[in-house]
Formats: C-alpha cells, sequence, structure tokens
C-alpha cells in the first residue's frame, strides 16, 4: 500500500512563498497531485504531474502562483506556492493514482494526511 506524507505546512503572511513536500513510499512511480481543502468547502484540485514529470496541469485558484515538481530519485513532489493570500488558507493535500493526472479527486486511490497552510493578511 502506497504511503504518502506532506510537509512543509506552516503559518505565512500575505505575499510570502511556500515550498511543500510529499514523499512517497515504494519503488513504483504514480502520477501525482496537490488538492487543498478550505473549512466547509470542497476538496480541490491544485496541481498535477506525471509520472515523468514531463506533463503538467494546473488548478485555476493559484494559476501563476504556483510551480508544481518531482524528484523521482527522492520520490518526491514538490509544490512552490508564491505570492500566498489569506484565501489560500487550507490544509492541502498530496494524492497518487494508479491511472493519470486528474481534476476529480475520485480518481486518486492515496491520499495524505494533508499539511495545514495559514496565510495571515
Amino acid at each position: 500500500q502506497l504511503q504518502l506524507a506532506e510537509s512543509g505546512g506552516g503559518l505565512v503572511q500575505a505575499g510570502d512563498s511556500l515550498r511543500l513536500s510529499c514523499t512517497a513510499s515504494g519503488r513504483k512511480l504514480y502520477p501525482m497531485a496537490w488538492f487543498r481543502q478550505a473549512p466547509g468547502k470542497e476538496r480541490v484540485f491544485v496541481a498535477g504531474i506525471n509520472r515523468s514529470g514531463v506533463n503538467k496541469e494546473f488548478g485555476g485558484a493559484m494559476f501563476g502562483r504556483i510551480t508544481i515538481s518531482r524528484d523521482n530519485g527522492k520520490r518526491t513532489m514538490y509544490l512552490q506556492m508564491n505570492n500566498l493570500d489569506p484565501a489560500d488558507t487550507a490544509v492541502y493535500y498530496c494524492a497518487a493514482s494508479n491511472d493519470f493526472i486528474s481534476r476529480d479527486s475520485r480518481d486518486y486511490q492515496y491520499w495524505g494526511q494533508g499539511t495545514q497552510v495559514t496565510v495571515s493578511s
């Protein structure tokens, strides 16, 4: 069973940058993605990356302010977030799929526990 562990969340001020990491167990490579969920709201697709790291997709909420990447040798995916806004406050989840990148959370079989990102104004 694949296990995912996020890190890098925290409390930052508006305009700051933050980099999240997600480390996967095992040797197999999976398409992976970041989602976020604010209190009382649905889980929303932030960005996804395929196995090789060549193909990437981005959701609308943070487009232009984020970079997604992965280091397969370290089994780690990253989300670099810049110019953060209080509206970005959420729990950020790492997810992996057996098949392909998708914007639909139902297409992901594996999830991390999430890391809290709080942006103060």
